[in-house]
């Protein structure tokens, strides 16, 4: 008698991101995201898969119109509805904001994709230290 292997199902890549501890004082970034490409269609599930289940539910995301590909004016994720928003300022390049009403904004620094991961991990390390 044989047994058959099932085929393992291909998983998902580890989601990179850091969040910061939860403080009394409110912070300029609260943690860092470093995605595997600049497609939020693709990117932005597994990102909000990944967050606490305290933030709520992510309504909107505004990202950098110069630096991610084509954002459609909202998407489908998890059967809700999240608002995508650009921003052209060149303020905060490299950052997203998530909103959740009544619950919240989060700014998350965005390490670019094709960063190598030996500068990628200290930029991640930075941006989640106790600020005093």
């Amino acid at each position: 008698m044989t047994t058959a292997l099932q085929p393992s199902l291909p998983s998902l890549p580890v989601l990179r991101l850091r969040l910061a501890p939860r403080g009394a004082m409110p912070r300029p970034i609260d943690g860092a995201w470093w995605p595997r490409s600049y497609d939020l269609l693709a990117e932005l599930p597994q990102l909000l898969a990944g967050l606490p289940r305290g933030w709520g539910h992510i309504t909107s995301a505004t990202v950098n119109g110069a630096t991610w590909s084509a954002v459609p004016g909202r998407m489908l994720v998890f059967n809700q509805v999240v608002r995508l928003r650009r921003s052209v300022t060149a303020s905060a390049p490299h950052t997203i904001v998530l909103l959740a009403p009544g619950r919240g904004r989060w700014d998350l620094l965005v390490v670019p994709p094709d960063t190598p991961e030996a500068a990628a991990e200290p930029l991640m390390a930075a941006a989640v230290v106790d600020q005093v």
